[in-house]
């Protein structure tokens, strides 16, 4: 299944130094902090001593200064060891928004620290309860206040809120019925989650059907530095749009790498499994499954690949940005329909880990941008049809 890397391909190393690194925390790990509902902290560590979380922190802040396709390679690797990097990946996508339109001083002030790893930028503040993907919706404020802007609100679906320092947050600095677009009015800042914990932060879990560490938090009178607004008032949403394309290739990769371990683990085991005096595999009826999930898997990693070139070189990227993401999404669960039938009552089993990157797998249709939403991009933006909301 697995093909031969090409001689160009800039970021083998990369790719072969992650699986080692990955080796170190097999099955056995990701079962016990799947079952305790526990953060990964000895694998996020290991990451971040390797220097991959700062892998598109430029080098003069002490990061790696790698593209894109480095940090999707890392991302990729990570899930087809048959891990997750659900816990870190954020750090990755949040960076952008940092890196274009933060000032040299929040630049000099936190990248230096988030690369050595001594802070981490783990959580992203968008999403509200009653708002969800529409975004210019949300009903957090933030209101000046001499050197301080006071946030009242609330935020859901905040991943790994309990294991970062800083968050990045969008809330809106002005009513949404005084501004021209709805678009306009939104700020996003850099919040100190530690300096704000119990003074005017406050996290609470969720319980979900996979260990993604998420949260909602609310914002009670929280005071946040004006020093800490990023770029200009009210352009904030147009800042987190600049890392949505870059957040959709980069968890392609991920989706990618999933397809690619449950395509290993389903052959490997239609291979040794053997019925009726012949291994499974022989049967079609196992077979096609398998191999479509293969072929949708290396359509979506084509469309990925032209993505990463185009986000690379500055051009439009948005198209192949979401259609990648969508279809790696549907690779991924076609991948992980074939595995978890063909291991049949086994892929139920916790010790195979196929039931745990089910699980894990699904979400990618849903989140950061559902499946309907690309769609609907698609028609509006790349075919030029009535926008549908």
């Amino acid at each position: 299944m697995d093909q031969p890397l090409i001689a160009a391909d800039p970021h083998a190393e990369i790719r072969e130094e992650v699986a080692k690194l990955c080796a170190r925390f097999p099955g056995e790990y990701w079962r016990k902090v799947d079952r305790e509902r526990a953060y990964p902290t000895e694998f996020v560590q290991a990451l971040t001593e390797a220097g991959y979380l700062g892998a598109l922190i430029p080098e003069e802040y002490g990061g790696a200064g790698l593209p894109l396709s480095a940090a999707a390679a890392i991302l990729e690797e990570i899930h087809r060891s048959g891990g997750n990097a659900g816990a870190c990946h954020a750090q990755m996508y949040i960076m952008g928004t940092i890196l274009r339109h933060g000032s040299p001083e929040q630049k000099a002030k936190y990248l230096p620290k988030i690369a050595s790893g001594e802070l981490r930028l783990q959580a992203f503040g968008v999403t509200e309860p009653t708002s969800g993907t529409d975004t210019t919706a949300l009903r957090t404020v933030a209101k000046r206040e001499g050197e301080n802007y006071i946030v009242n609100g609330q935020k859901i679906w905040t991943s790994r809120a309990e294991h970062s320092d800083l968050m990045l947050l969008l809330a809106r600095t002005t009513p949404r019925d005084q501004v021209a677009k709805k678009t306009e009015g939104l700020s996003t800042f850099i919040v100190d989650m530690k300096a704000a914990l119990g003074h005017g932060l406050t996290i609470r879990p969720i319980r979900t059907m996979m260990n993604h560490n998420t949260t909602e938090v609310f914002f009670d009178n929280m005071v946040v530095p004006a020093a800490n607004l990023v770029g200009q008032e009210g352009r904030g949403f147009r800042y987190i749009l600049d890392g949505m394309n870059a957040e959709r290739l980069l968890i392609s990769s991920e989706s990618i790498g999933d397809a690619k371990w449950f395509i290993r683990k389903a052959v490997d085991y239609s291979n040794e499994r053997v019925l009726f005096g012949r291994p499974i595999g022989q049967n079609q009826g196992v077979q096609f499954p398998i191999a479509r999930a293969y072929a949708q898997m290396r359509a979506a990693e084509a469309l990925l690949k032209t993505g990463l070139e185009k986000f690379e070189a500055g051009l439009p990227c948005g198209e192949e940005a979401n259609m990648s993401k969508m279809l790696a999404a549907e690779a991924a669960w076609a991948a992980a329909e074939a595995c978890i039938q063909t291991h049949g009552g086994f892929g139920f089993a916790e010790e195979y880990d196929v039931e745990r990157k089910y699980r894990e797998a699904r979400l990618y249709q849903v989140a950061p941008i559902s499946t309907n939403l690309v769609l609907s991009y698609i028609g509006e933006h790349v075919l030029g049809m009535p926008r549908s909301y």
